[in-house]
């Protein structure tokens, strides 16, 4: 493989292009038709766009510019061209816009005042008075406010909805067309509309009207769906196509009629069934690309076909005589949690309905010579590349396999401190495949690792009873680090290309918390990370949360979809 570098030895910047065309098959069985509410014309708006009949064409998504970090241990920066270009016209566009507060809106003091100076209150005023508040505050309570009236009156005051005229509930949110013609809703403060919608406490009948109903998003088509046996359990998979992850990436939601905003609500089958569509998409995507038919069209694939599916590729893989993969690897994250703090500075980059995102990375990308006198291709970026480089370099100094070593060190751990009195051990949780653990250089003052025990470098190698292993670990990871007070933390996973063969690899998933004492300065820019307890001590909390956390999770037997 090239060195990933920007400076290329002419002393010339390199950097690739994506020009994303795909197909997305359609593998969802169902659709959900449903009202989304009122354009300002009076016209009816629906969901029709986000339930495609057949596959998904894109044939020209948005470029992406994909330029190597001069250094490669700090990887690579996405340049989005659509919105560089509408920037480039404008640069002083480049700024934060303040929110100032309107003339007619009260201050802090004088809200105070005319509660006071009032005996008694209508719930007409207590609503204009809860709107006049300092925007600061609203902000505050949308995010931690846990009266659902309360929540109520703030997402009344963001945006307008349609509602029922019997029972006053809400139905719809009124729309207006943008630019290009799409149906927009009319939201007069996004940053409290998220902040609301993404609140538990906030009725459900909102949350689905602001948030949750199939096309409150945008136009995202929906090509995937997981139903649980119990029918409890309901995952959606949108497909993004202009996306920050060239070639269009993938979200697995729960759905409308599974509201989950805490991981104590999340099930193993829902967890179960965000994975499974992440797999199967993988599957799908790489047997298209090697001439392997697909068992599925309008359908979910059940876990016996997602296993001979995975089987077979593998095998075509081996095989020798092959078309060359254009993907070669996996993008996998989950960012749990949502946040904002009072000043309007968004704390985590997700919403909290929990869904999980993943894609595939091209094996090159085409690179313009910057003399003009042709073209060129860099590799295309995925953090596991950086471990892959590490481990072969490992190999090449001490003649082991790194996580060969790895699994050794954990198992012989002995504490810093040489304290025999306290416990020594890493491990959070484990099985006969796959082991939780602290790392012993936590880059999150919390974080947690995953790993298979054997040597499984991507969910390529991981057979059905590895993937079930993988899903409950995961649920259970972050299951008990929620019962710790984690409201936000980052999933990732590093994995080996498909076509690595044999070489030393394992799949990791690593679980990176966000404290609100340490969100991250200087110190951690410069790749160093300060923690306050021992590793091992952490592991003991974290095991001592197991019971309250995890124990249903241990109890249930996954439900793998076959329907």
């Amino acid at each position: 493989m090239k060195m990933r570098t920007c400076i290329a030895p002419s002393g010339r910047f390199i950097y690739g292009i994506h020009a994303p065309a795909f197909r997305s098959d359609n593998l969802r069985e169902k659709d959900y038709i449903a009202f989304l509410g009122v354009l300002d014309n009076g016209s009816f708006c629906f969901n029709h766009v986000n339930f495609p009949d057949s596959a998904v064409q894109e044939p020209s998504a948005d470029r992406v510019y994909e330029v190597p970090n001069p250094f490669p241990f700090r990887g690579s920066t996405f340049i989005l061209k659509r919105s560089a270009d509408r920037i480039a016209r404008n640069p002083d566009r480049i700024r934060l816009d303040r929110h100032p507060e309107p003339s007619n809106r009260l201050s802090m003091t004088d809200s105070l005042r005319e509660w006071l100076a009032m005996a008694a209150l209508s719930s007409d005023k207590v609503h204009d008075l809860a709107t006049a508040l300092p925007r600061t505050i609203r902000l505050a309570l949308a995010i931690d406010g846990t009266d659902p009236d309360e929540l109520t009156i703030l997402a009344e005051g963001c945006c307008d909805f349609v509602h029922d005229p019997e029972t006053g509930r809400p139905t719809g949110l009124i729309y207006t067309k943008d630019p290009s013609g799409r149906g927009r809703p009319l939201i007069h403060d996004h940053e409290i509309f998220e902040a609301a919608a993404n609140n538990p406490h906030l009725p459900d009948d909102y949350k689905r009207t602001m948030l949750l109903l199939p096309g409150a998003q945008g136009n995202s088509e929906i090509v995937g769906e997981w139903i649980g046996n119990d029918g409890a359990s309901h995952v959606f998979e949108y497909l993004r196509r202009n996306s920050y992850i060239p070639w269009g990436h993938y979200a697995a939601n729960m759905a409308h009629d599974a509201v989950r905003y805490r991981a104590e609500d999340l099930t193993l089958t829902d967890m179960t069934g965000m994975r499974h569509l992440y797999y199967q998409r993988t599957y799908v995507r790489l047997a298209s690309g090697l001439g392997i038919p697909v068992p599925a069209f309008r359908r979910q694939l059940s876990a016996p076909e997602l296993e001979r599916l995975r089987q077979r590729i593998l095998a075509v893989l081996t095989a020798g005589e092959r078309p060359p993969l254009p993907f070669t690897r996996t993008l996998w994250g989950w960012n749990f949690g949502f946040g904002y703090a009072a000043s309007g500075y968004r704390l985590h980059g997700s919403h909290q309905q929990v869904h999980q995102q993943y894609a595939l990375v091209p094996e090159a990308v085409r690179a313009p010579d910057p003399s003009g006198m042709g073209e060129d291709n860099i590799p295309g970026f995925a953090c596991g590349d950086l471990v892959d480089g590490f481990v072969r370099s490992y190999k090449w100094q001490t003649g082991r396999d790194f996580f060969d070593r790895y699994v050794s060190a954990i198992r012989c751990n002995r504490r810093m401190d040489n304290d025999d009195a306290g416990q020594s051990s890493l491990v959070v949780y484990e099985d006969e495949r796959v082991i939780l653990f602290v790392p012993k250089a936590q880059t999150s003052q919390w974080e947690l690792q995953l790993m298979p025990l054997a040597p499984v470098g991507n969910i390529l190698e991981a057979d059905a009873d590895t993937r079930a292993s993988i899903d409950r670990a995961l649920l259970v990871g972050i299951r008990v680090l929620e019962a710790m007070g984690a409201r936000m933390v980052t999933h990732i996973e590093f994995s080996k290309r498909f076509d690595a063969g044999d070489a030393d690899g394992r799949l990791l998933y690593s679980f990176l918390p966000k404290l609100p004492y340490s969100p991250g300065a200087f110190t951690e820019a410069q790749l160093r990370w300060v923690n306050g307890h021992y590793p091992e001590d952490f592991a003991v909390a974290c095991r001592n949360r197991l019971p309250e956390a995890a124990a249903d999770v241990f109890r249930d037997t996954p439900q793998r979809g076959e329907r």
